[in-house]
């Protein structure tokens, strides 16, 4: 099939509206930015129904072409079917596809069979996140590899991503593009009272609660003594996850589990008067809510590891286990200037590194290039000069 100028499919994420996670929010702004340069857009979403479902739907948001696919799975297998049937639409339609995260490679040789031009997004090493069972683990791993070798060109939203992806395919097979994010520079305080907190009287956690991200961590680190302010650990508590309760019971009374919110204005505020973010993430590459958290001129507190201290650089201070982390809690409670000072920092990084302006022009530049015929790729290829390496 012909790839005609100017189309892009965007698969892999629910869909948009943005009310899930990063992918979805990056995949509705670049979706937007390309509408209004020009472009023919269209955005698979995910539709959960009970009976066997009918053929796609098309309607047109905000001029991004919007096609619903359903699936009456649930799980990981309502992810896997949505995916297939997503690969097996896009067969029918013209234009570049972005895919964005590996977790359904395994149906991407088909695009690549029929000719289609294929970038994705590598996202984090999903394969080695502790909280998934060996055989799921084992699928990600050989979906990493087909994604690697599917796929014309990769994306690794970290350096470090890169530095992986170049063990699977030669390190000129990718290129590195970050996530994005906009200035908080001010907030409502009424969605922070509703809550009982006060601005600058409480830390903030805002992440899946998970072992590899540290919630239990810096629960018990932030317990362990009387602090005059409180922990908001933002996140899905389910009652039948032993980690869930082994957070819940690691909690002193001035922790607070607001459970997951997804309003957007609400977060924003909750960010934004926080005195400190707290981001425990050990897997992955730029994180989205650490992004947020440097827009939003947050103090970090993070796990001391590549991922972390390359997206944050001077605007955290960093822990490798309770103890520490315990003292850099303390550190952010109890010396003004230096919280000051972080904010001031963590704004610069974000300015420097993670303007979506900057994101989006680069994944269009990638767009052209790969539906460029062979000769022109390598002129197309060349990027202007990144903020984030």
């Amino acid at each position: 099939m012909t790839q005609p100028e100017k189309t892009l499919l965007i698969l892999g994420t629910r869909g948009i509206p943005a009310n899930h996670g990063g992918f979805e929010t990056f995949a509705e702004r670049y979706a937007l930015f390309l509408a209004e340069r020009g472009w023919n857009v269209s955005v698979y979403c995910q539709e959960d129904v009970e009976a066997a479902p009918p053929p796609a739907r098309v309607d047109v948001w905000r001029g991004v072409n919007r096609i619903f696919i359903q699936t009456a799975r649930k799980g990981g297998l309502g992810a896997l079917d949505f995916d297939l049937k997503c690969v097996r639409d896009a067969l029918k339609r013209p234009g570049v596809c972005l895919v964005l995260g590996y977790n359904g490679a395994a149906f991407l040789p088909a695009l690549r069979l029929a000719g289609r031009k294929v970038l994705t997004n590598m996202d984090g090493i999903e394969w080695k996140r502790p909280k998934w069972p060996l055989p799921v683990r084992a699928w990600f791993f050989v979906n990493e590899w087909i994604a690697a070798w599917t796929s014309q060109r990769l994306v690794a939203d970290h350096p470090a991503i890169a530095d992986h992806l170049a063990t699977r395919r030669p390190r000129s097979a990718a290129v590195v593009i970050p996530y994005g994010g906009d200035a908080i520079v001010g907030a409502a305080v009424a969605p922070v009272q509703r809550l009982g907190l006060e601005p600058n009287k409480y830390l903030i956690s805002i992440a899946r609660i998970e072992p590899d991200n540290n919630i239990a961590t810096m629960v018990r680190a932030f317990s362990a003594k009387k602090r005059g302010m409180k922990l908001v650990v933002l996140g899905k508590l389910e009652e039948d996850n032993s980690y869930h309760a082994e957070v819940r019971a690691a909690a002193s009374e001035e922790v607070v589990f607001p459970g997951a919110i997804y309003e957007p204005a609400v977060v924003r505020a909750l960010r934004f008067h926080a005195r400190a973010y707290l981001h425990g993430h050990t897997v992955g590459g730029t994180n989205p809510s650490l992004v947020e958290a440097l827009w939003a001129g947050n103090a970090v507190v993070a796990h001391d590891n590549v991922y972390n201290r390359w997206t944050a650089g001077a605007a955290a201070l960093t822990f490798k286990d309770e103890a520490s982390c315990e003292a850099t809690i303390a550190l952010v409670i109890a010396d003004d200037a230096l919280v000051a000072r972080l904010g001031a920092e963590a704004r610069a990084r974000a300015a420097e590194a993670f303007q979506w302006r900057d994101v989006l022009v680069a994944y269009e530049r990638e767009c052209v290039a790969i539906a460029a015929p062979r000769g022109a790729r390598t002129q197309a290829l060349q990027p202007a000069t990144p903020r984030w390496v």
